[in-house]
C-alpha cells in the first residue's frame, strides 16, 4: 500500500530511514530497503539515500509491502539468460508482473532485478526499457546503466530488435504463414481491440504445428502495441490457450512465450537471445511440440 507521511519538528533533522520508520512502524532496516530499492520519495521525488537528512514539512511518500500480501520472487541463476557489462536478460515466469507497482514491490520481476543489481553491487536503478504482459513468459532485457538504456530504448524505436514468439491457439490457420496489421485502439479499461482509428500494428505469423484442433504459432510483432499479438490472433478467430480476456480457452496459463530476440550489440556484433520454455508451456502444447505435424 501506499502511505503519505509529513515530517513534524520533532523528526527533523532525522535519517530519512529513521524518520520512515517511525511515522510507519517499520523496522529501520526495512525503512532503508524501501529508501534503496526506489520505494521512498521525498515532496514526490525519488530519494534511494537512506541517510539523507528530513526537515519539517517534507511529505514522505512510500510504498509499504503487507504481509502476506505478495510472494517473494525466487528464481534461480538459471533465469540469467545472459549479461554483459550492458544488459541483464532474464526469463521471465507467467504470472510475473514485469513491473512494480505503488501497490506491489516485491513479487515483480523489476524487483528481483533490482535484488540481482544489489547482489551484484550495481549501484543503478532498473530502467524498464520493455514489457511483457503478466501472463506472458520469456525473455526481457534490463540494461545495467544510462547509456545502455538509451541505446536499448532506440533498438525498440527503431524496430531493429527482432522479436519471435511462440503461440499456442485454437483453431487452425488458413494459411501456413500470414501477416496481420488491423490497427490496435482500447476497448475497455484492461481491454483492446482492432479497430477504426486505432494505432498501426503488425505481426507476421507462421503455422508450426497443428494437432487437435489447436495450433502452435510463431509470431512476430513488427510493432509493439500492447496486447499486440494477443488481439491479432482473437480478431482472426483463434485466441490464445489461457486468454480468457480475449475468449480464450481456460488453462492454467497464457500459452504465450517471448522466445528469442536479435539484435546489434554497443560493439556492434550480433546477439541472439533464446528464452527456454518452462514445463507448464511445454506441457500446454502437448502433441504440438512433441509430435508435430507441419502445415
Amino acid at each position: 500500500m501506499i502511505v503519505n507521511l509529513t515530517i513534524a519538528a520533532g523528526l527533523a533533522g532525522q535519517r530519512l530511514d529513521e524518520a520512515l520508520a517511525r511515522l510507519a512502524q517499520i523496522s529501520k532496516g526495512e525503512a532503508r530497503r524501501i529508501i534503496e530499492r526506489g520505494g521512498c520519495a521525498v515532496n514526490q521525488a525519488m530519494v534511494r539515500v537512506a541517510s539523507r537528512s528530513v526537515k519539517v514539512g517534507d511529505m514522505l511518500t512510500a510504498g509499504l509491502m503487507q504481509p502476506g500480501e505478495f510472494r517473494e520472487l525466487m528464481l534461480g541463476t538459471e533465469a540469467i539468460v545472459y549479461q554483459d557489462r550492458d544488459l541483464l536478460a532474464v526469463n521471465k515466469p507467467s504470472g510475473v508482473a514485469s513491473q512494480r507497482t505503488p501497490y506491489q514491490l516485491k513479487g515483480t520481476l523489476e524487483y528481483w532485478v533490482v535484488e540481482e543489481f544489489v547482489r551484484q553491487g550495481i549501484r543503478e536503478p532498473v530502467r524498464i526499457v520493455h514489457r511483457l504482459d503478466r501472463g506472458t513468459s520469456g525473455l526481457m532485457l534490463f540494461p545495467k546503466h544510462r547509456q545502455a538504456a538509451a541505446w536499448l530504448s532506440e533498438l525498440f524505436k527503431q524496430g531493429t530488435i527482432h522479436k519471435q514468439y511462440l503461440a499456442l491457439v485454437t483453431g487452425v490457420p488458413a494459411a501456413a504463414e500470414w501477416v496481420a496489421d488491423g490497427p490496435i485502439g482500447k476497448v475497455a479499461s484492461a481491454r483492446y481491440g482492432v479497430v477504426a482509428g486505432g494505432r498501426s500494428a503488425c505481426t507476421r505469423f507462421r503455422c508450426l504445428a497443428v494437432c487437435d484442433g489447436r495450433s502452435l504459432l510463431e509470431a512476430q510483432p513488427v510493432t509493439g502495441r500492447t496486447h499486440q499479438i494477443r488481439v491479432h490472433l482473437a480478431a482472426a478467430g483463434m485466441p490464445i490457450v489461457g486468454d480468457t480476456t480475449y475468449g480464450g480457452a481456460v488453462a492454467p496459463r497464457l500459452v504465450l512465450h517471448c522466445l528469442g530476440l536479435t539484435f546489434p550489440g554497443r560493439d556492434n556484433r550480433e546477439r541472439a537471445l533464446c528464452a527456454p520454455l518452462d514445463q507448464e508451456f511445454v506441457a500446454q502444447c502437448g502433441p504440438c511440440l512433441q509430435d508435430i505435424r507441419p502445415v
